[in-house]
């Protein structure tokens, strides 16, 4: 089910950061409390291939982000203690020593069952011994969201686990969708800052503006 237009859900997280401490993250507050934009993308598991390569990214960009107002939150389904010995391990063994945003430790995954980015191919209930039985890694997507200054989602993507992300999109988007809550203008295919948006007349005909 689709969530962009709807409140991020509102609860606290399990997080870790690069000096080991341990805190809550609620992403809700991290926007609507502190007025900025949030991007917060998933990966499948820490001291894996692809995963510290999106993180790496996400890390040479951050200043980028924060030029645009924007708290960027990694996160999955290990644990906080696993998060601190991958932030502290070298990016020749397979770590990502030097990554400074904060990672949620959503290990009770209450927070990804309610985005639905958990695989899980099958649900059963073993009558024998009262389980229920995941078929399924049982690991998230990576699915990323940018949420605005009023918690609202304003896009969610979910890639299978062997696409890595590419990071200048989100900050094309994030560009693409200040211009919209700065101009009331609407952005066209491809568009990036300083290129011409559109405006829709009252017969919802779109005609373009110059951006310079």
């Amino acid at each position: 089910m689709a969530l962009v237009g709807k409140k991020f859900p509102d609860f606290d997280v399990d997080a870790m950061n690069e000096m080991g401490d341990t805190f809550k993250i609620n992403v809700y507050d991290e926007a609507v409390k502190n007025g900025k934009k949030v991007l917060l993308f998933w990966y499948p598991k820490d001291f894996t291939f692809v995963c510290p390569t999106e993180i790496r990214a996400f890390q040479d960009a951050l200043g980028e982000f924060e030029e645009r107002n924007t708290v960027v939150i990694g996160a999955s389904v290990d644990t906080a203690e696993v998060h601190f010995a991958w932030l502290n391990t070298s990016k020749d063994n397979g770590g990502i020593e030097g990554v400074t945003f904060p990672l949620l430790a959503d290990t009770n995954r209450n927070l990804s069952s309610q985005l639905g980015i958990l695989d899980i191919v099958s649900e059963s209930y073993d009558e024998a011994t009262g389980n229920v039985m995941i078929d399924g890694s049982y690991v998230t997507y990576r699915a990323t969201y940018l949420i605005d200054e009023e918690g609202k989602i304003f896009h969610e993507s979910v890639n299978d686990m062997p696409l890595g992300r590419n990071v200048a999109e989100y900050l094309r988007l994030i560009d693409a969708y200040t211009h919209v809550q700065e101009k009331g203008e609407v952005c066209p295919a491809n568009w990036e800052e300083g290129k011409d948006a559109m405006v829709a007349d009252r017969d919802g005909v779109a005609s373009y503006l110059s951006t310079h």
